[in-house]
């Protein structure tokens, strides 16, 4: 009865997700409206993460099935795919280079703005 009490909140968050979807005039999808409550439900206390903890596990140890489907779609677009090879392995380089490096930057920005870090091994006072 643990489980089924435990997944009904995450389906009721689901379907809550799923009203604002069809209320709100935004271009979010349902799924991140229902973390989203999720999420301000768990910080806030209105559900405690031991009301969900092992349905959770269990929806988060069958994911890899979940990609199963769209894995087999890629094989049957192989030959499609191959002849894109090098403009898409040249923008997935690209594109971590450029997250990597604009993620230092702010980093280092926020940094110097607040001026506060902890001493530590290998960290500056």
């Amino acid at each position: 009865m643990k489980y089924v009490k435990q997944f009904m909140i995450i389906i009721g968050i689901s379907l809550m997700g799923e009203i604002f979807h069809s209320l709100l005039p935004l271009p979010v999808p349902a799924s991140i409206y229902g973390l989203l409550i999720l999420f301000f439900a768990l910080m806030t206390g209105i559900v405690k993460l031991e009301q969900i903890e092992e349905v959770s596990g269990f929806f988060l140890a069958i994911m890899p099935l979940l990609f199963i489907s769209p894995s087999v779609s890629l094989i049957t677009v192989a030959d499609k795919l191959l002849s894109g090879f090098v403009p898409i392995v040249g923008t997935i380089v690209l594109s971590t280079i450029v997250t990597t490096v604009v993620t230092g930057v702010v980093t280092q920005s926020i940094m110097k703005k607040f001026g506060k870090r902890k001493s530590g091994k290998g960290v500056e006072k």
